[in-house]
């Protein structure tokens, strides 16, 4: 009762914001004061273990005994809302492990947590993944000072996959990601019956193909420090670590040494953990101890800070996120469209020129912040393909992207910028194209408003000589009129217009019209 009454005598200024995580071995959920700065300060946190991530792949299915675990321990969660006075399904984000995706009954399981106690819970993609890592990641700048000058990469064991994001000067500039995970190790590994340093070596070799991969991405960079993060390794960090910001690799080998000697129900009582931490922390220990050794480092930086914890504060700000996350995925578009030697000048110049039209017709297209990241992305990547051919080169475009990671972004946000920057010139969306048919209608809305910006942008550089540097806009009826100051000749963007303006008039109901500058 005490709680409620701290609760009920909130100022007005200060938001109540709650966020629930049912994770990999986890159900969890806090409660925050969010003032009108946007600062979090958490005044509750509740954690209970269930056995998600294990069922899945073990089983390859949520089983019907810890989904009712997951809805009683959801179901106390809400009573303790109640108490606070809060009701007790206004929760501000309720959300899921990635990992669930893999399960087969993923559908079954949501909906069982809908029905029983009236919460959406949406499951956390790897866009959603990457900004809360890059939001994990940029705390830890302000504790780790050579972040901010070396290489540094941040490694993510996660239960299913495993992270990794290259900061240089502070910035990202390489996004990695790899089928190698605690559990899904955990799982390949048990067939083996290996117990102490023969699990251990076991657990190497089957991770010993991932580790190359590591080794082949990073081969052109001096790593000069691994920070490591992930449930199972931050529970013990402090006793690795010994209270310290890092440890030496001989520590780390040894207390993994240590760990693998113990049972689970050793690890339990040594470590204060729950039984499905334990059961993950021997392959989250050898695969952050095999990575540091395959960099050649000395030394690994482990947080402190609680895991799910941070989890969730970040939870309840990533989609806040604004320009300096932005400019984080802008730059992994500009890194990608280097690897695939697209003009830089011509794919920037066109992202300014879509900006420029997306802010001033933001009445029309009535598209969101996100919306308009997704266009400069695909306007810097919209020629990767003519790598592959300049004929045809809007479908290589399309595949290359497609088939390539950007950070921040996330699968279906991959999929509207490959789409968008296939229609950046000849047929515009069809039905018979498969991933523009794989959408749903409102997304496919979407691909089609980014892509009549993208066109009509495209348009005015149609010389890829950066001619079009001023644009004047206004509607005038059903024509939206084009002025462009400075440039006296305007015969090749007029023509250019002319074949690229088609879906911009079937979209929006406009005929775009390039006026001559007097």
């Amino acid at each position: 009762m005490a709680a409620a009454k701290i609760m009920l005598e909130t100022p007005e200024r200060v938001t109540i914001r709650t966020a629930l995580h049912i994770g990999a071995s986890s159900v969890s959920m806090m409660i925050a004061e969010q003032s009108q700065d946007g600062r979090l300060q958490m005044i509750d946190f509740l954690e209970r273990p269930a056995p998600v991530a294990c069922d899945i792949f073990s089983l390859t299915a949520v089983s019907l005994s810890t989904t009712e675990r997951v809805v009683s321990i959801i179901h106390g969660y809400q009573k303790h809302l109640t108490e606070f006075g809060l009701d007790s399904h206004s929760i501000s984000r309720a959300m899921a492990s990635n990992i669930l995706s893999e399960a087969t009954n993923h559908e079954a399981f949501i909906n069982r947590i809908h029905i029983a106690c009236g919460l959406k819970i949406d499951t956390i993609d790897d866009g959603e993944m990457t900004r809360l890592i890059y939001l994990k990641t940029r705390r830890r700048l302000k504790d780790l000072p050579a972040m901010r000058k070396d290489n540094t990469l941040v490694l993510h064991v996660g239960p299913g996959n495993t992270r990794a994001l290259l900061f240089q000067e502070g910035l990202i500039t390489r996004y990695t990601s790899y089928r190698m995970g605690t559990y899904r190790t955990r799982e390949a590994v048990d067939a083996s019956h290996a117990e102490g340093p023969s699990l251990l070596r076991v657990i190497r070799e089957h991770a010993y193909g991932n580790l190359a991969q590591i080794r082949y991405d990073y081969s052109d960079v001096k790593i000069d420090g691994l920070v490591a993060i992930g449930y199972e390794i931050q529970a013990v960090s402090q006793t690795i670590t010994r209270n310290k910001q890092s440890c030496t690799l001989k520590v780390l080998r040894q207390f993994t040494s240590d760990a693998s000697q113990l049972s689970d129900v050793e690890l339990i009582k040594n470590y204060h953990l729950d039984y499905q931490t334990a059961e993950g922390l021997l392959p989250a220990l050898e695969i952050n101890l095999a990575a540091a050794e395959t960099l050649k480092l000395s030394e690994i930086y482990i947080p402190h800070t609680e895991y799910e914890q941070g989890l969730l504060h970040d939870a309840l700000v990533s989609r806040e996120l604004g320009d300096r996350f932005a400019e984080e995925v802008v730059r992994a578009a500009k890194i990608l469209a280097e690897r695939y030697e697209s003009d830089p000048r011509h794919g920037e110049h066109v992202a300014d020129l879509c900006q420029h039209f997306f802010d001033a017709l933001k009445d029309i297209h009535q598209l969101d912040f996100h919306d308009g990241l997704l266009l400069r992305v695909a306007a810097i990547l919209h020629e990767v393909g003519t790598y592959i051919s300049p004929r045809a080169h809007h479908k290589h475009s399309e595949y290359v992207i497609l088939n390539s990671e950007i950070f921040g972004l996330d699968r279906l946000d991959v999929t509207m910028v490959a789409l968008v920057s296939r229609y950046h010139r000849h047929s515009g969306p069809k039905l018979d194209h498969p991933a523009y048919a794989s959408l749903s209608i409102d997304n496919r809305i979407r691909v089609s408003k980014l892509a009549a910006l993208l066109r009509v942008a495209d348009a005015l550089e149609r010389t890829h000589v950066q001619r079009v540097s001023k644009i004047e806009i206004r509607k005038d009826g059903s024509r939206l009129l084009i002025r462009l100051p400075g440039l006296r000749d305007a015969a090749v963007e007029r023509l250019a217009m002319a074949s690229k303006a088609d879906l911009f008039e079937q979209v929006f109901g406009l005929r775009v019209v390039i006026e001559e500058d007097s």
